[in-house]
């Protein structure tokens, strides 16, 4: 289950024209009272670090080509027999939903909406939306955040503050066995975080008020695993149009 001899030596990897190397003599586990392992302190990829976990033994390739095949050679130099993740990572436009141990689909529907005859993706100004979020999770995890983008501007009810509408926001539903352990209502996305998230399907509500005008391209909505980065889950989101009121 372990491996019984340390690991020591080099690791050395290349990729085309880029390379790295691993000096096992520098890798340490992060201390509690080291900067690094701090909450909130956050690795360039993946989970941040914490006490325990080991640090100075990741590196990263660039791909030097902008297309074709590229091999990743990796070769350890020492005794021990250290283990390999490997991860892929490109800035591309998400076209079509991602589902890697989570799937998540999306839902858009009119609360309160003055002109019901604009096309599908467009509203107006002052419109009310009921946001649905249907989240799956191919197992038990822990520690889950779910991030859900807004258009510049809008409002998310239900902070409790002057102008927010209480009776707009009824009528949201929690379906599942997976609770909330803390909500964040921020002026750029809904984020929800849950301590313990059991497997099977989850559905979570929340009003959206629409305050500007203008045409809005948002990010994907995204579920995920803290500290497992590679269970996630993604949806791409179409372009909204508010128009203004007449």
């Amino acid at each position: 289950r372990f491996e019984s001899a340390p690991v020591s030596g080099t690791t050395k990897s290349t990729m085309g024209a880029a390379n790295a190397a691993i000096d096992w003599s520098r890798v340490e586990r992060v201390k509690a009272g080291d900067g690094s392992g701090l909450a909130n302190k956050a690795s360039a990829f993946g989970a941040p670090a914490m006490a325990g976990n080991l640090r100075n033994n990741s590196i990263f390739l660039p791909w030097t080509k902008p297309a074709g095949t590229q091999t990743l050679h990796m070769i350890h130099q020492g005794s021990g027999k250290p283990w390999l993740t490997l991860q892929s990572i490109a800035a591309v436009q998400l076209k079509e939903p991602l589902n890697a141990g989570f799937s998540i689909r999306k839902t858009i529907t009119p609360v309160e909406q003055a002109n019901k005859g604009l096309p599908a993706g467009s509203y107006t100004r002052g419109d009310v939306l009921r946001i649905t979020l249907e989240l799956n999770a191919s197992s038990d995890m822990s520690w889950v955040a779910l991030t859900d983008p807004v258009p510049g501007g809008a409002t998310i009810l239900g902070n409790g503050l002057g102008r927010d509408s209480g009776i707009a926001g009824l009528g949201e539903a929690r379906q599942g066995a997976a609770w909330a352990a803390f909500e964040e209502r921020s002026f750029e996305s809904y984020r929800s975080y849950y301590g313990y998230f059991p497997k099977g399907i989850t559905k979570v509500e929340y009003t959206l008020r629409l305050n500007n005008v203008g045409e809005f391209s948002l990010p994907p909505s995204r579920v995920e695993a803290m500290y497992a980065p590679e269970m996630f889950g993604a949806t791409p989101n179409a372009r909204m149009r508010v128009e203004a009121a007449r």
